[in-house]
């Protein structure tokens, strides 16, 4: 018997049938207006929004975020300086908990 580990972010199907608006607004607002501002580039945003999570420990929401990132141009080597920096700044436990998110996006 295998543990399957659960997905960090739940299909935009599930999340509409089971919170239509919260999809709703994250599709729209977050997605589709949020993150097109040009005040930002979406690597800089990618950035702030890994911070934010390593600093709450929201630690289920990184997988898809990391992988984000990196699909905005940030590398492997700053998200890991990242959390090195954290570490200082949000804790060790925060920096530790990212830590096994990032190696699952970085197994090498």
């Amino acid at each position: 018997m295998s543990a399957k580990t659960p997905s960090p972010m739940l299909p935009p199907e599930t999340m509409t049938r089971l919170t239509p608006k919260l999809a709703q607004v994250t599709e729209q607002v977050l997605f589709g207006d949020l993150w097109q501002r040009s005040e930002l580039p979406a690597r800089d945003r990618s950035l702030i929004t890994v911070a934010a999570l390593i600093a709450l420990n929201r630690t289920e929401q990184l997988p898809f975020h990391l992988d984000l990132a990196v699909k905005n141009g940030v590398t492997h080597s700053e998200l890991s300086e990242v959390i090195t920096h954290l570490a200082f700044y949000a804790g060790w436990p925060a920096a530790a908990s990212a830590l096994t998110r990032f190696a699952e996006l970085n197994p090498q």
